[in-house]
């Protein structure tokens, strides 16, 4: 892609990558170029920096800051106080764990930002897996344990673990990722992803912890393997941008070289002294618990830990001996920001770089078979062969899903059962056809306790009564008469006169394109499935079409 008078969009650009990354975009004359960073001050000095760089002149380049994470309304707000007010703590749970509505959309800071600099391009340099995995669910976890043996399990507490757990923190993330480009029109999304461990195996000595290697760091492998997988599936989404993930596996170091104090979150790390020896019964006695506690045991002292320092970016400051220990050959070793930089512009450009991990799981991981789609036509005829033997139809059994399956195939029988094929079916009346399926239900016991024994309640023509079994698979929500379109919709045979007007438009459109396909003589250009050039109505192959189709729920990979 030509990244000339584009706008370009760098989540992450105050970083050691993002900010490598911004100085390469800027070498091909882009119209815009957005960084994105959790600080203001951050992104600013960012900013700065770059328009300070020859490349710069004639690009627009602008800073942008907040958790992306967070509805827009918090994200400018310390995540503790965040979790601190109930009100902001409960509507951050309610978006995270509810539908993903417009309205939910609307209030995320991502979301926002996507369609407020409608990029062509994105590349996302945040350490997504990182971020949310050292918010430490295990942690929160052996916490809510111990206050609920003690019988103080209250709503707040119950809810920061909420809000600590990651899988929905990073589902929620993709989905607004998702929506927000495809509204955007971005042409294409580029992540710079983690291996959680810097390419080492599950040996790796680098774990802040006793433990080799610690929960919390596999928490971050786990999270940085969930999201290349989602993102594997991004890029199978029909309206998505062409997206491409690098995933370095060394660590990534340097920004810079340097004397001075040593600051480790921000903020200067103060020298210590201790003041007197104290026992071991004594030294780890926490305030309160008996005794002065080990705090009287040591003082800070005013001036500021010094040294010399590399800045390996957002995994802080290495003295001399730690960064040869981290990069020694046979431990994590390191690649640089700009070898990483030089790979996503690559790939932005359309030139293959072996590095993209969509990609690879593209060419690695085994879809539809020939031999399957042959094996297909023969188990289909043999299950045929053996309805016409016993003279029972089993239409649906609601174990594959989604109840919106078993309604459009019993609907579907329904239509069958009453005009035959798909000419006869493109003709019919709806308020004629709503009488008559309701006829037919009441005559065909099989039929109807085939639909009610699986979950599917029936809708009747005049909209006010229903027919259910023991179980709804898809039940009205909360109080009022169950005619939510998306709940009648999502599993409910309706029988109304305005479903079978909305089937009749259904099948003449399914009819017209069968027709206007090439046919077998003219080469390869069309689909053609099994059985659909008999003019029969076929319960599966109707709604496999309706989701492909009228559904968007095509697959576009194989």
């Amino acid at each position: 892609m030509e990244l000339k008078g584009k706008n370009v969009l760098v989540l992450g650009g105050a970083g050691l990558v993002g900010l490598a990354v911004c100085r390469r975009i800027l070498e091909y004359g882009p119209q815009r170029l957005v960084l994105g960073s959790l600080r203001r001050d951050e992104a600013e000095e960012a900013v700065e920096v770059l328009k300070k760089g020859e490349t710069a002149a004639g690009v627009r380049i602008d800073a942008v800051w907040g958790n992306l994470f967070a509805p827009q309304s918090m994200a400018g707000t310390n995540r503790e106080e965040l979790l601190s007010d109930p009100d902001r703590r409960r509507r951050l749970i309610d978006d995270l764990y509810g539908e993903l509505t417009d309205e939910v959309f609307a209030r995320s800071q991502l979301g926002r930002l996507l369609l407020d600099v409608r990029p062509h391009v994105v590349v996302d340099s945040v350490n997504t897996a990182g971020a949310l995995a050292y918010q430490d669910a295990f942690r929160s976890a052996e916490g809510l344990r111990d206050r609920a043996a003690q019988g103080e399990a209250s709503p707040e507490v119950v809810e920061r673990h909420l809000a600590t757990l990651y899988l929905p923190q990073l589902i929620r993330h993709v989905q607004v990722a998702l929506e927000g480009m495809k509204r955007a029109r971005t042409r294409m999304y580029v992540k710079i992803g983690t291996a959680g461990t810097g390419g080492m195996g599950l040996n790796i000595p680098f774990t802040h912890s006793e433990e080799r290697p610690s929960r919390v760091l596999l928490a971050k492998a786990g999270l940085a393997g969930a999201h290349s997988l989602l993102l594997f599936l991004m890029a199978r989404t029909p309206g998505a941008p062409a997206v491409k993930e690098v995933k370095p596996t060394a660590a990534v170091s340097w920004k810079s070289v340097g004397f001075g104090p040593i600051q480790r979150g921000g903020r200067v790390l103060r020298r210590a002294d201790s003041t007197t020896p104290l026992s071991l019964e004594e030294a780890f006695v926490k305030e309160g618990e008996g005794g002065e506690g080990a705090s009287s045991a040591w003082v800070e002292l005013e001036d500021p830990l010094e040294g010399v320092y590399l800045d390996s970016g957002e995994n802080g400051l290495f003295s001399l001996p730690e960064f040869e220990t981290l990069t020694a050959l046979g431990l994590m070793e390191f690649v640089t920001p700009e070898e990483i930089a030089e790979n996503v512009i690559r790939e932005i450009r359309g030139h293959p770089t072996g590095r993209d991990v969509v990609a690879a799981l593209d060419g690695s991981t085994l879809g539809p078979t020939y031999r399957a789609g042959v094996l297909r036509s023969a188990a289909l005829e043999r299950m045929e062969e053996l309805e016409r033997e016993t003279g029972v139809e089993g239409v649906a059994y609601e174990m594959l899903g989604p109840p919106r399956l078993s309604k459009l195939l019993f609907e579907t029988v329904l239509l069958r059962r009453l005009y035959g094929d798909l000419d006869g079916a493109s003709k019919l009346d709806p308020a004629e056809t709503a009488e008559a399926a309701l006829g037919l239900l009441e005559e065909d016991e099989d039929l109807r306790q085939r639909i009610l024994s699986v979950g599917i309640p029936i809708l009747l023509p005049d909209g006010r009564r229903v027919l259910r079994g023991p179980r709804v698979n898809v039940p009205p929500e909360g109080e009022g008469d169950g005619l939510e379109s998306h709940v009648v919709d999502g599993g409910w045979v309706d029988l109304r006169a305005e479903n079978w007007k909305r089937w009749g438009r259904r099948i003449r459109g399914y009819r017209d394109q069968l027709r206007r396909r090439p046919e077998v003589d003219e080469g390869s250009g069309g689909d053609h499935d099994f059985g659909d050039g008999s003019g029969a109505l076929r319960p599966g192959q109707l709604a496999a079409w309706i989701f492909r189709y009228e559904d968007r729920g095509e697959r576009i990979k194989r």
